[in-house]
């Protein structure tokens, strides 16, 4: 169960947005075998002056389309996996809707399955 966050500068249109979150979530579901409409995605659009981030870090040359990209999900992945995960997500987002490799900063966060609750006021990946 995947929860997104993707954060960036407040101005592209919808198509844009939406290309991330679609690509992100194919991505997804290609390297971490994410079921389908197991998706859970929300985007921040943040005014430029409230949107800091180094334009060189790691001798990464970073531009203004800078995207931001915090992916929450259980601790059950292997590095491999998560590796593969980058690189799709990065390919994808290159072909639409067009950001630089340079420009896709990846957060991975993991939590213990206990962690998640889907409705109702249960954590359902816990065996009641």
């Amino acid at each position: 169960m995947p929860f997104v966050r993707a954060h960036l500068r407040r101005g592209e249109p919808l198509a844009y947005r939406q290309a991330i979150l679609d690509n992100v979530y194919e991505a997804l579901r290609e390297t971490f075998n994410v079921p389908e409409d197991d998706r859970f995605m929300v985007i921040d659009e943040i005014d430029p002056d409230n949107f800091s981030f180094s334009k060189s870090y790691m001798g990464i040359a970073r531009s203004d389309k800078f995207l931001l990209l915090q992916i929450t999900v259980s601790n059950t992945r292997s590095q491999e996996q998560k590796q593969a995960l980058y690189r799709r997500i990065v390919e994808r987002l290159g072909v639409q809707p067009g950001i630089r490799a340079e420009d896709v900063f990846i957060n991975l966060v993991e939590v213990e399955k206990a962690n998640w609750s889907f409705g109702l006021g249960a954590a359902q990946y816990v065996s009641q």
